[in-house]
């Protein structure tokens, strides 16, 4: 499950890639528009800038922008920079991979195995997907969706 902080990522990215082109949007407005507690969204809009998803111009006119174009941000480095590693077992991850403290072996460990595939198959959906699919509407076009009672 992703945590609040990604949730509110995800909307300010979002509300900024739909922003009108060269104008942005300044904190306030995004805040109000997306329903954002502000303290929270300026420690994220800093790590999105620091990273080089955003930017910021002070000033009247100023505020916060999409550096990249939503065609080259994926939402798997998205989802790490914003959450830390991802993967629901320390030894399945690919950006922070530690051995689990009670195996004894990942060749024969069952929870491994019961994981690594579905897990794989995740990561690669995250990976591949880009904020412009998000929002164009075709990141699930190539889903089966299974309803769960």
């Amino acid at each position: 499950m992703i945590s609040q902080r990604a949730r509110y990522a995800f909307k300010a990215i979002v509300a900024l890639a739909k922003a009108e082109p060269g104008r942005g949007m300044n904190i306030r407005e995004l805040c109000e528009q997306e329903k954002l507690p502000r303290k929270f969204i300026e420690q994220i809009l800093s790590t999105l800038r620091s990273a080089g998803y955003i930017l910021s111009r002070r000033g009247r006119d100023g505020g916060y922008e999409l550096l990249k174009p939503a065609e080259q941000i994926h939402i798997g480095p998205l989802l790490r920079l914003v959450d830390g590693p991802i993967a629901p077992l320390s030894c399945l991850s690919r950006t922070a991979y530690r051995k689990c403290d009670d195996c004894r072996s990942e060749s024969q460990c069952e929870l491994r195995r019961a994981f690594a595939r579905p897990y794989a198959e995740y990561l690669d959906r995250l990976e591949a997907t880009t904020l412009a699919q998000i929002l164009d509407g075709t990141a699930d076009s190539r889903s089966k969706r299974r309803q769960i009672p």
